[in-house]
């Protein structure tokens, strides 16, 4: 997952691999990354997850890539396997003409707007991962995420959940 400090890439992070550890009974080992600027700078949150015991918890060809800034994509696109799958925030990902990888465009700060905080857009792109990918089931996630996000904004973060499921299911293009 790429994008720019403050969107939540690191975050989202950490709730998956919780969710793959706590609910799914999985392995999760989360690698975070992040430019030398304080805020609005570069992230990456490289998360590795299996059934069975991790040895190797680099991420060198992931099946799934997800980018929400420009920068993201620029930097890290080359990474997905040739078979994976891509998530891109509708509107700040462009990919380039050679890109031909199965690709989602999730609007997912339009969303996270229009449910009046911008900063649940990470939440809504996690919503639209669980469903158009097996890394996690829902049931996982959605306990994850209620685990992980400030008391009171509860119901805020299970509806971003809910839309970014929603968007992917109708093909958010």
């Amino acid at each position: 997952m790429a994008g720019f400090g403050g969107q939540g890439i690191i975050t989202a992070g950490k709730i998956l691999g919780r969710a793959a550890v706590l609910y799914d009974q999985g392995s999760a080992v989360l690698t975070e990354d992040y430019g030398p600027e304080k805020m609005g700078g570069w992230s990456k949150a490289d998360l590795v997850i299996s059934e069975k015991e991790i040895r190797y918890p680099i991420v060198d060809k992931p099946d799934v890539f997800l980018a929400m800034a420009q920068d993201g994509f620029d930097r890290f696109h080359e990474t997905l396997r040739p078979d994976g799958r891509a998530l891109f925030e509708k509107g700040l990902v462009h990919p380039t003409r050679e890109w031909k990888r199965k690709t989602s465009f999730i609007p997912a700060l339009k969303a996270a707007e229009e449910l009046g905080r911008k900063v649940v857009a990470n939440i809504v792109m996690i919503g639209a991962l669980v469903e158009l990918t097996d890394v996690v089931t829902r049931e996982a996630a959605q306990k994850a995420i209620l685990d992980s996000v400030p008391k009171g904004t509860e119901q805020l973060n299970e509806e971003a959940f809910r839309k970014g499921g929603e968007l992917a299911r109708g093909g958010a293009s």
